[in-house]
């Protein structure tokens, strides 16, 4: 498949997280996702270990029980009512739910090791490391037409999920689940986002607040 035709800075500023456009009905090529894992794992590493792994799940008895953890999480998690600002947001986050077992393909990537206790340095260490390589396969999946969205709401039940897909889970932590679909139109804007000056410090904090 040829790439849309985006520059550097299109594609890192209109790869977005994709719920309701993601085409529930069409298969995703083995050989795409291929592309987009081979350029991921060609990510910096934290570290400079390689623990990575992405586990791809199609069977849809797998896909439907992941989505199940996920929807189980959703609602012990959701909260009790909403904003009228982020509504849009979570009705999108409702639609990906509830057809989140549609989804053609769900990637979870994963990193060796379990840092749940670990000093904070090495688990600045270990999520800088798996952080950019995930970030690297999304980045190629839209290049390609593909939409993803971030996710992490399984983690929850990460040792029930372990258990589906067969991922060690003393030695292996999963760190996020990526839904991948074509994308209904690829013609994604840029984000509504807070000004740059409200978020970048020039060599020390000063003249800012935080938003909590």
């Amino acid at each position: 498949m040829a790439l849309l035709p985006l520059t550097a800075d299109e594609l890192l500023s209109t790869t977005r997280t994709v719920r309701k456009r993601l085409d529930l009905t069409r298969p995703v090529e083995r050989e795409l996702l291929e592309e987009c894992l081979d350029l991921a794992l060609q990510a910096p590493t934290g570290g400079g270990v390689q623990g990575w792994h992405f586990v791809v799940v199609t069977e849809p008895e797998r896909k439907r029980a992941i989505s199940d953890l996920y929807r189980k999480s959703k609602a012990k998690n959701d909260p009790p009512s909403t904003p009228p600002e982020h509504r849009r947001s979570m009705d999108s986050s409702a639609y990906l739910a509830e057809h989140l077992h549609d989804v053609p393909v769900l990637v979870v990537p994963c990193v060796e090791g379990r840092i749940e206790n670990a000093p904070f340095m090495v688990q600045a260490v270990t999520w800088g490391s798996i952080l950019p390589a995930t970030w690297s396969f999304m980045l190629a999946a839209r290049a390609r037409g593909l939409g993803t969205a971030w996710t992490s709401l399984h983690l929850e039940y990460e040792r029930e999920a372990a258990t589906v897909l067969g991922i060690p889970y003393e030695q292996v932590m999963q760190v996020a689940l990526i839904p991948v679909a074509y994308t209904i139109g690829t013609d994604f804007k840029r984000g509504p986002r807070i000004a740059t000056g409200e978020r970048v410090h020039w060599d020390r904090w000063d003249g800012a607040t935080t938003s909590g």
